[in-house]
């Protein structure tokens, strides 16, 4: 048995099933991978997939099995390699990050320059997408870490830790019936079109729970993953923006009328999260702790070593998080 033919059985599974797209992932050819996975079964002595003619449908229990523990063989050995790197050469290497238009645009500029500047030979890497593409993301392993808000019940195999909590802010055109209101309700948002960020798609999404609580159905003209986005069509007369307080710039956003939201929608929670049992690099550590500051080694390593996510929570219960507006 080889770790090349651990690693194709991983792709096999995560690409669907599919062969020919695990092997367009490995930069292989696909007679080449379906003979390592045949010469893998045959070693084994039993077949891993469920077979309809030369389609695989799923795996079978022996061959999930087989996988779980082929998940663990190569993150120990991601690690290891990572270990070794980071003895030999701890300010080399690279870091990729996924994360939300939001968080890259209006957060992560910052801490990525003081960054580079500690670490000028470490290759930044940033994958954007919606959360839950985040998430999936770092779990099948494709970024080092992740900064999103939401979703922990769709990883339960990473480490999430808090980095600060934000508010939504309510915005209009200057010229927007709304823009005289002295305050805000949900009921009068309810008369409006509007216009936010992509709902999250496989759990509870705070924004039209908010509404329903109220007995109201939101009139969502258009949903976008990037806050600039959003900005430019509220500009247009297209509804009245729902979009993240950090995301407003005080120059670029004068022709905009914004409103507190603390009173209409729940704070959220932005963390960075890594897979359970990867090794961080000692730049990944600082990295980390120039996005939250409160996240110290110590913290992250106790975080490391917690049984589950509910102990890491309990490690940052007595900690005021930053807010960000």
């Amino acid at each position: 048995m080889k770790l090349a033919q651990l690693r194709y059985l991983t792709a096999i599974v995560e690409c669907g099933f599919k062969i020919s797209a695990a092997a367009e992932k490995l930069h292989l050819s696909q007679p080449g991978v379906s003979r390592q996975l045949k010469v893998l079964e045959d070693e084994l002595g039993f077949e891993l997939f469920v077979r309809d003619g030369r389609n695989l449908l799923k795996l079978t229990p022996a061959g999930q099995k087989v996988y779980e523990r082929a998940q663990k063989v190569l993150r120990e050995t991601q690690a290891i390699r990572a270990m070794s790197q980071d003895v030999r050469d701890p300010s080399h290497g690279s870091l990729s990050i996924a994360t939300t238009h939001t968080q890259a645009r209006y957060v992560l500029p910052e801490v990525i320059g003081r960054f580079r500047q500690r670490y000028p030979q470490v290759r930044l890497h940033l994958h954007q997408g919606t959360t839950e593409q985040i998430s999936q993301m770092l779990v099948n392993g494709e970024v080092d870490i992740a900064i999103a808000t939401g979703a922990k019940e769709q990883m339960p195999h990473c480490v999430l830790l808090p980095c600060y909590e934000w508010y939504r802010r309510v915005v209009v055109p200057r010229d927007h019936p709304l823009a005289r209101a002295k305050t805000l309700s949900l009921q009068k948002l309810a008369s409006y079109p509007l216009v936010t960020y992509v709902f999250n798609m496989t759990g509870p999404a705070s924004l039209p729970d908010a509404f329903a609580a109220e007995g109201l159905e939101p009139d969502i003209a258009l949903t976008a993953r990037d806050a600039d986005v959003i900005k430019t069509y509220v500009k247009l007369g297209l509804g009245v923006g729902i979009v993240a307080a950090m995301a407003l710039d005080p120059t670029e956003d004068a022709d905009l009328v914004s409103f507190d939201a603390t009173h209409l929608f729940p704070r959220h929670l932005t963390w960075v999260g890594f897979r359970r049992g990867s090794f961080l690099r000692r730049y990944t550590l600082d990295f980390m702790q120039s996005l939250a500051p409160h996240l110290d080694r110590t913290r992250i390593h106790k975080a490391e070593r917690a049984a589950d996510q509910d102990e890491v929570d309990r490690l940052f219960v007595d900690i005021a998080l930053p807010l960000r507006a």
